[in-house]
């Protein structure tokens, strides 16, 4: 049996990744010789904004120190739109930064941003086009769309579903996900994000979405628990993880 410690920076009100994140890892210990704990650092945010998103960016570094103090064995900060505000290609520059910060603390570990491992996640399956589903305003998910188009993945249809308090955004509910996609332009893409975001709850819908639209459907959270899985050395395969927890990548 191989025990880890999962570290999660998390704004302080997200209610979501603390519980989809764990639902994944847990789902991995029913075929896998893992045990998972996990371990949370909050940073101040309680509406999706760009002025409260930097602010709270600037908040990670204390988040990674404590979090280094318990040893954890992985990283990851939980928040996708924060770090597509800060600037095209920023997610390195935050999974560097933090790195040292650990380091510094004599207690290196891998750093993974949910931001990072949804365009690792889509490049893994091989998608270069997708259609994407955000709880944000126009303006922030804008921001995304044109952030993973500077990856080189395009995003051939998108749905903003303008919620602008952050409680709000985990309190909607997964299944309209798939009435949503069904609105959208799916025929012509490699894969579908149901949830660019770590905070709006998906994986109910993620089988469903699989079976309607026969395309790989990725979410933040699901490229955030694979991510993790790999910089650990565990196999990357939990039921009902969609296609990129299948074990294939």
């Amino acid at each position: 049996m191989r025990h880890f410690r999962n570290g999660q920076i998390v704004p302080s009100s997200n209610v979501t990744m603390e519980t989809e994140i764990p639902a994944l890892l847990r789902a991995r210990e029913t075929i896998g010789r893992e045990r998972f704990t996990f371990h949370s650092s909050r940073m101040r945010m309680k509406h999706v904004t760009k002025e409260e998103l930097t602010k709270m960016d600037a908040d990670s570094d204390r988040c990674a120190l404590e979090l280094s103090d318990a040893r954890v064995d992985v990283m990851g900060y939980a928040c996708l739109v924060a770090i597509m505000s800060m600037g095209l290609g920023y997610h390195t520059a935050s999974e560097q930064r933090l790195k040292k910060v650990t380091a510094e603390n004599g207690a290196p570990v891998p750093v993974v941003t949910s931001a990072g491992a949804l365009i690792d996640g889509l490049r893994a399956i091989g998608a270069k086009r997708v259609a994407l589903v955000a709880p944000y305003m126009k303006p922030l998910t804008e921001t995304v769309v044109n952030y993973v188009r500077n990856e080189g993945i395009d995003v051939a249809d998108w749905r903003a579903l303008e919620i602008p308090n952050n409680l709000d955004v985990a309190a909607h509910d997964p299944m309209r996900l798939p009435k949503i996609v069904g609105e959208m332009r799916t025929n012509d893409v490699d894969a579908v994000v149901l949830s660019a975001c770590v905070q709006m709850p998906s994986l109910p819908a993620v089988a469903m979405v699989e079976a309607r639209t026969g395309k790989p459907v990725i979410t933040a959270a699901i490229a955030t628990a694979w991510q993790m899985l790999r910089s650990i050395g565990v196999e990357t395969r939990a039921p009902g993880g969609g296609t990129l927890l299948s074990g294939a990548y």
